[in-house]
């Protein structure tokens, strides 16, 4: 077997986690990939070891498109030469001798169509999240998904727009993220850029069945000037990057083309009812790299294999992160000297829609990207942000235990910084070394200024808590705060209390003359840390 149709570790796993995964209890079983993970090796190879458990009954696949359909028949008969490969589709019927049959989910649509094929034991579905459409639905029940016959199904998203996907797939048995297939260098890394069109009002676009419809969308861009920004914008960030454009409408994809070809890239429309022949001729001049950019109404989405591609111009916003998937997912294979892909969202200047972008490619939860940035490098940093945000939740815990152990009052500023009041004219605080967990101490008095002098021994935690509290008792032996000090349960004094309405603090009802002493303490030390030069850690 050529090495080219070797599964990968990966493509295993996923081939093993079906097999395991219909020894359960559910049958209709899903596997989600990114685009350009090599769905169809996953399924010539499935079919290729399942076959012999089928004891002469037959694989059906299932698929929407011509593309689809010529690809996983191709990659059948690579894999497995000796197979009888058969299309089902439209005019063409072989099925008749065939072991593995490879149909249009439109032909099956009609009975007499799908009354012909029998003895089905095996049933894949390509880009299985079409599958809540009520022809899927009653294909798939007619041979047999919802009476046990097992049923795989392959998409990068099972993000669909009108629901119902549960009710076909009972359970995801293997995921790849977007982010593990770049590490493992199976995909490119991808860095996005926003086409911002100050003309270009979406709020003006109605939303329908979850995302913007279409042909209003169509006529917004192309009367915004998008068209002519998209051109700018190609020329300057990816004028030697192969590309694709996704647009919403036939002829905003034919007006684009035009749009590129004026600014001198070369470019091409194809869109569903073009004649095959022609798209064929389109589709194989890109390949040869006679046109540079491809403009597409949406045909582009799935089936669609040209590796050099590096560029993908989002000029159909959407709301669906599955969409955006599809789209994206065509500049992500990797190719020779491609470093990486470049995707282009075209955005009006401002919108109450939640479009999807470039972190809606992975599942874990990212912020939106900054201008320029890669995914990996969006996903590194907030990696590190997390751990970050993890260290500082385990200081704050171990910090809140040490000082709440203290037989001393230790309070802390809004900032976070932990103090002893010993007098009203001096106290001492911790600072923590900026990228460490260890501290030094700071004292403070009136007659030192803005500049607080420090002592130089780094410690942790524990050491430099015990170490400052016998240096309070130095300074101050009777002028800092007990915790069980007994003036503290009681009430609140008129002083205090016109202390704290002159200084703006508002005072919690129920606080007790210890909590309000701290609110003061915790006011004026907030001030005054405001205004140190604080030495150097």
């Amino acid at each position: 077997m050529p090495d080219t149709f070797t599964p990968r570790p990966y493509q295993r796993d996923a081939i093993k986690a079906l097999r395991d995964g219909w020894r359960g209890p559910h049958n209709r079983l899903a596997v989600v990939l990114p685009t350009g993970a090599g769905k169809t090796v996953i399924i010539a190879n499935l079919i290729s070891e399942y076959l012999p458990e089928l004891r002469g009954q037959r694989v059906l696949v299932i698929a929407h498109r011509e593309e689809l359909i010529e690809q996983a028949a191709a990659k059948v008969s690579a894999v497995r030469p000796d197979l009888r490969v058969g299309i089902v589709k439209a005019e063409r019927d072989q099925h008749q001798a065939a072991e593995v049959i490879v149909a249009s989910v439109q032909t099956l649509a009609v009975e007499k169509r799908r009354q012909a094929i029998r003895d089905v034991g095996l049933i894949v579905v390509d880009e299985c999240h079409h599958a809540a459409a009520p022809t899927y639905m009653e294909v798939l029940a007619h041979f047999g998904a919802w009476n046990g016959t097992p049923v795989a199904g392959f998409t990068a998203t099972l993000a669909r727009a009108d629901g119902g996907l549960a009710e076909v797939w009972e359970d995801v048995v293997f995921r790849l993220d977007i982010l593990d297939m770049i590490a493992d260098g199976y995909l490119c890394d991808v860095r996005g850029l926003r086409i911002t069109v100050d003309t270009l009002d979406l709020d003006t676009v109605r939303t329908r069945g979850g995302d913007l419809v279409d042909g209003q969308l169509g006529r917004a861009l192309e009367d915004s000037g998008a068209l002519q920004a998209i051109a700018k914008a190609y020329a300057q960030h990816a004028v030697d990057r192969p590309g694709v454009v996704f647009t919403p409408t036939v002829a905003t994809a034919q007006a684009a083309a035009e749009t590129l070809r004026a600014a001198g890239i070369t470019a091409a429309p194809v869109w569903g009812q073009m004649s095959r022949d022609d798209r064929r001729a389109a589709l194989a001049r890109y390949v040869a790299g006679d046109v540079q950019v491809l403009t597409n109404a949406m045909l582009l989405t799935e089936g669609f294999d040209a590796p050099h591609t590096s560029c993908v111009v989002i000029a159909r916003p959407t709301k669906s992160p599955g969409l955006y998937v599809q789209m994206a997912g065509r500049a992500l294979r990797p190719a020779p000297g491609k470093g990486d892909a470049l995707l282009l969202d075209v955005m009006g200047a401002s919108t109450r829609h939640k479009l999807a972008s470039m972190v809606d490619l992975t599942e874990r939860e990212l912020a939106p990207a900054e201008e320029g940035k890669t995914l990996r490098e969006v996903a590194e940093e907030a990696k590190a942000a997390e751990q970050r945000r993890t260290l500082a939740a385990r200081i704050e815990a171990e910090e809140v235990n040490l000082f709440g152990e203290s037989a001393i009052r230790w309070l802390r500023t809004a900032d976070g910084v932990w103090f002893i009041r010993l007098t009203g004219a001096m106290f001492l605080f911790l600072q923590r070394d900026p990228g460490t967990r260890l501290y030094r101490m700071r004292r403070w008095t009136e007659s030192h200024g803005p500049h607080a002098p420090k002592e130089d021994i780094a410690r942790p935690l524990s050491e430099a808590l015990a170490w400052l509290e016998q240096q309070a008792k130095v300074l101050a032996p009777h002028a800092f705060v007990a915790r069980q000090a007994r003036w503290r349960s009681g009430t609140p004094s008129p002083k205090q209390l016109g202390l704290c309405r002159r200084l703006g603090i508002k005072v919690p009802r129920g606080s007790t003359a210890g909590d309000v002493a701290d609110l003061i303490d915790q006011d004026r030390v907030g001030r005054v840390l405001g205004q140190l030069i604080l030495p150097a850690a």
